[in-house]
């Protein structure tokens, strides 16, 4: 009977153990794992809760035990909480609440700079309350909305105004035929283009035989500048001399030439002679037998 009953105790005891350490955790504590304890006092601690982080520069080093509030001293919380068991805490640091944007507390440590000395296990460390994000928007950005508002409201009633205006809607109609005739422009501006292809291979092929021209051009000039000009204008200039010389000749009536062209008397014997063979001709025609005789054997 003995030996049931201490089997049922140790049974009870074995539960409560784990009931214990399920308890914890689910808290988020490792009852197997040393720890030191220190304390700290606040007259604020919104959001924060047990099982909280508590961290050094972001990194979590332990977390909230508890948090009581203090009926012996009016308006204070104290708030126990554990660190890793190798983590000093020195003397000038302080356990500052931090809210996040959702509202959650942790505790920040943030270690002083003297490290000759350090606070002891159970000690009080020095608090501290940052603003915090929610903080800084309530008590920076909401009076600068709020500044805002108003103007917000004269924009807003005035964009209802230019959209409740006539001359709005006119404008548009407007624009919208104005981006028709655009592009019935374009359209036409297409047609043109395409009729204008042709004239543009014509162009083409007027600048290939411009450019066949412009090198027969340099080739006639190069052949130009390789003739023998100077004997070219000496045989010019002598022709000349000799067209002078004869219009001389002619032009004078005392030389020879000149006598053909200026005296009358022989152009009278040119054409009587010229009329006298007239003549013979015509009689020779008329009368060929008394000019030429024909005898047959």
């Amino acid at each position: 009977m003995k030996k049931k009953e201490i089997l049922v105790g140790l049974t009870v005891a074995l539960a409560l153990v784990l009931l214990f350490v399920g308890i914890n955790f689910l808290k988020g504590v490792n009852v197997f794992k040393a720890a030191n304890y220190y304390y700290a006092t606040y007259t604020d601690v919104a959001g924060l809760s047990t099982s909280a982080p508590v961290t050094i520069n972001g990194f979590k080093v332990g977390q909230v035990r508890s948090v009581e509030y203090q009926y012996d001293n009016p308006g204070h919380v104290v708030v126990e909480f554990s660190v890793d068991k190798a983590l000093r805490i020195p003397q000038g640091s302080q356990a500052v609440i931090t809210t996040d944007l959702l509202g959650t507390a942790t505790i920040a440590l943030r270690m002083g700079a003297d490290r000759s000395a350090f606070y002891s296990v159970g000690d009080t460390v020095a608090t501290g309350v940052d603003a915090g994000l929610m903080s800084a928007v309530s008590n920076d950005v909401m009076p600068a909305v709020s500044a805002i508002i108003p103007k917000i409201d004269s924009l807003i009633t005035g964009l209802n105004t230019l959209v409740s205006d006539p001359a709005l809607s006119a404008s548009v109609r407007r624009m919208d035929n104005i981006t028709a005739d655009l592009g019935a422009s374009v359209q036409s501006l297409r047609t043109v283009m395409a009729a204008m292809e042709p004239v543009s291979r014509n162009v083409t092929s007027i600048t290939a035989n411009v450019d066949t021209i412009s090198g027969n051009l340099s080739t006639v000039s190069g052949e130009l500048a390789a003739a023998p000009v100077d004997s070219i204008m000496g045989e010019l200039n002598r022709t000349v001399a000799n067209l002078e010389q004869l219009t001389a000749a002619l032009n004078n009536p005392d030389s020879s030439i000149g006598r053909l062209t200026s005296d009358p008397e022989l152009y009278n014997n040119i054409n009587s002679t010229v009329m006298s063979l007239d003549s013979l001709f015509v009689d020779i025609k008329r009368n060929p037998k008394r000019y030429i005789s024909i005898k047959l054997l």
